[in-house]
């Protein structure tokens, strides 16, 4: 990805496919979010590099994504891990060409694709982060799962107050790892909840899981069976967690109650589609069902 290193602010320039306003209508879909916060039209995002917690300024203009720091400018290593981060949270490397070029083609995908052009997945570059938020998401309507996110992030996460404003980061896996299922309970998270985001966390810190170690495995069976050996990760998560940290352009959450609506809506069903249709109806998204679904996703919500 091409960017240019101003000191005190980063230019980075995407792909001609990137539209930064339908990211950040994503983006702004609960008013429960604490990891980013939107204001007049940029994004701001803490981040954290080297220990050093960074507030990040995002705006976009003319299509060149501007990144400048409120507080003080990092160091030249550090800025150049966020633009890394920034780039990865965007999904800047997919290559949306050839989705287009099948969606052009196909009568679920051909109208969204146009409607939301520039649409990239907003990713979760912390596996930690992705795969905690798969599971605290299950079973529980999208609303709770914010508030309970909420509380997690502001009990055991880190934040930086600006100007009145405080902004978190995700808890590390490190911190989570040393508490027991009764602090979560305390947050309303569910028995079993609280025990497979200790679980994952406990993985983590034993080096038993890492992000390099499911990348390097890049087979999707492989990958999928990894993931789904973790206790309390199944089918739906493991390809929510494939789609949205390791950019695996196949991982496809079949099961999703949202696809299942938003294909219900566009192909005018008086019912949700069966999986044996919705297998039927993906057959040419080979190895793009992961931005079918996103694309899928983003019309249920105007």
């Amino acid at each position: 990805m091409n960017w240019i290193d101003h000191q005190s602010y980063i230019e980075i320039y995407p792909p001609e496919e990137f539209n930064f306003k339908e990211c950040l209508l994503f983006l702004s879909r609960s008013n429960q979010e604490v990891l980013h916060q939107i204001r007049d039209g940029y994004l701001y995002k803490l981040i954290k590099v080297k220990q050093e917690l960074i507030l990040c300024r995002i705006g976009c203009n003319q299509n060149i994504i501007l990144v400048d720091f409120p507080i003080t400018p990092p160091s030249k290593g550090i800025r150049e891990e966020l633009t890394a981060y920034i780039c990865e949270w965007f999904d800047l490397d997919a290559n949306l060409h050839v989705f287009y070029d099948v969606a052009k083609q196909d009568k679920v995908l051909q109208g969204v694709a146009r409607k939301y052009y520039g649409l990239r997945i907003m990713c979760i570059p912390d596996l930690f982060e992705a795969l905690s938020w798969a599971i605290i998401g299950q079973q529980i309507n999208l609303t709770f799962a914010y508030i309970l996110k909420k509380r997690f992030v502001e009990t055991y996460g880190e934040s930086l107050t600006f100007k009145g404003d405080t902004y978190w980061i995700f808890p590390t896996y490190e911190k989570i790892a040393t508490k027991n299922v009764n602090d979560l309970r305390e947050l309303q998270f569910s028995v079993r909840k609280a025990e497979y985001v200790i679980g994952v966390a406990k993985m983590m810190v034993n080096g038993e899981l890492t992000k390099e170690l499911l990348l390097g495995l890049q087979d999707y069976q492989q990958i999928q069976k990894s993931l789904m050996n973790i206790r309390g990760v199944g089918a739906w998560s493991a390809d929510y967690v494939m789609m949205k940290c390791l950019h695996h352009p196949s991982a496809f959450p079949i099961t999703d109650v949202g696809l299942h609506n938003a294909l219900k809506i566009h192909l005018g069903l008086g019912r949700k589609p069966t999986i044996e249709e919705i297998k039927e109806l993906s057959a040419n998204w080979g190895g793009l069902q992961a931005y079918a679904t996103f694309y899928l996703w983003r019309s249920l919500y105007e």
